[in-house]
């Protein structure tokens, strides 16, 4: 099988979802990937030396320039006559892009992907993950997305990949870039932090959140998340969600304060190496999957573990 994988960057930087999404690929047979954008010479010759990749597409134009998905899925799609699967990592961009390239190829898409069984046949989480479903696919071509927690990464280096351009299919006129709004931080990425910290509703207001949150997690070099409670009650913005309708993480270490652990919740962390949990309530549902639990008001523990660390 020849695979095709959507490589998403910021334009300068291949993103690391990319790939976990490789190593997926790889499983099914022969790695190509698609860079799409504007100036994208370095990010094709990144792409190149990734380990296990055979060739990497490059459409540079304009109309790729922002990676909006009614440009992007018609590229994909005609690159689909010479290739049996198209597999992209679960990221937001991703999800756009891949149901659009389903419905161009008339088949149906197999989302979230936990591991790759045989050439049609894949495990993906149902019930926010308490139950793995094995799905086969009859379609000819295969349309995934995939889960990147649970497929490790690919080396980024020791590949000797060929770049070809291909041909374009421009600017389809359905939509236009009109501005964005990115949050920075000096933080990790909650998809690449080797540590995490998350507050809940129970820290009360945005201000506390940041009083105790940001400090403990500066103190382990760590990404800040938060339960869709907390996001919901403005504490933070909507980039920090973590759970089944946020981000899906698998850190070395997740530390949950506040959070007594929703099923949604859950569904995006559960994963985690090490589950620390801080809670008053000795019946929150987080203690379920807690490897360390701390029974006790987080508004003491919390300044204190801060203090030691």
């Amino acid at each position: 099988m020849k695979t095709l994988v959507w490589v998403e960057h910021d334009g300068s930087a291949i993103k690391d979802a990319t790939l976990n999404a490789v190593t997926a690929a790889g499983k099914l047979g022969e790695v190509h990937l698609l860079v799409a954008g504007q100036g994208v010479g370095a990010v094709a010759e990144a792409a190149a030396k990734i380990a296990g990749v055979g060739k990497v597409h490059v459409a540079d134009d304009v109309a790729y320039a922002h990676a909006l998905a009614e440009n992007v899925a018609p590229l994909v799609a005609q690159l689909m006559g010479h290739h049996d699967a198209f597999v992209a990592p679960s990221t937001t961009s991703a999800k756009n892009i891949a149901p659009r390239v389903a419905a161009l190829l008339d088949v149906m898409q197999v989302s979230d992907i936990l591991s790759v069984e045989g050439p049609d046949i894949f495990t993906r989480p149902i019930y926010a993950g308490n139950a793995i479903a094995t799905v086969q696919s009859s379609d000819a071509k295969k349309v995934l997305t995939v889960r990147t927690t649970a497929f490790e990464k690919a080396a980024a280096e020791g590949g000797s990949g060929t770049i070809e351009p291909v041909a374009t299919t421009g600017d389809a006129g359905l939509s236009t870039f009109e501005g964005s709004e990115i949050a920075k931080s000096v933080r990790p990425e909650l998809a690449s932090a080797r540590v995490i910290v998350s507050g809940g509703r129970a820290l009360g207001s945005g201000e506390k959140f940041r009083e105790l949150i940001e400090p403990l997690a500066d103190k382990l070099g760590a990404g800040v998340g938060a339960s869709r409670a907390a996001v919901d009650a403005g504490y933070v913005p909507n980039d920090y969600q973590v759970g089944q309708t946020g981000k899906i993480v698998a850190p070395e270490v997740y530390v949950a304060v506040g959070i007594s652990g929703a099923i949604q919740h859950l569904a995006g962390m559960k994963d985690s190496k090490v589950i620390i949990a801080i809670n008053k309530d000795e019946d929150a549902p987080i203690f379920q999957v807690a490897d360390v639990g701390l029974v006790g008001d987080l508004f003491k523990l919390v300044p204190e573990l801060t203090e030691k660390l």
